[in-house]
């Protein structure tokens, strides 16, 4: 089943890395996606406990931070070029 198809704006919440039990990280946001795809470029928002990026035609925009949390920590966190607009 497709389930963005036909949808006028998708938002994705996640978790902005997975930690893994020996306590190093995984980044989640990456430039190119290595598993299947339920539709491709079809997300507007990501919504994470580090912020809130859009994806735009250009690649990823930086609009809102998490309490406590700096644009570096994000870019630092995040396998993709990110444009600051906050």
């Amino acid at each position: 089943m497709d389930l963005v198809a036909g949808v006028k704006r998708v938002i994705v919440l996640m978790d902005h890395v997975a930690k893994k039990k020996d306590g190093s990280i995984d980044l989640k946001i990456l430039k190119e996606c290595s598993l299947p795809l339920t539709g491709v470029r079809v997300v507007n928002r990501i919504i994470t406990d580090l912020g809130v990026l859009d994806v735009t035609e250009h690649g990823l925009k930086l609009v809102e931070l998490a309490p406590g949390v700096t644009a570096q920590d994000v870019i630092t966190n995040t396998g993709a070029p990110i444009e600051i607009a906050i």
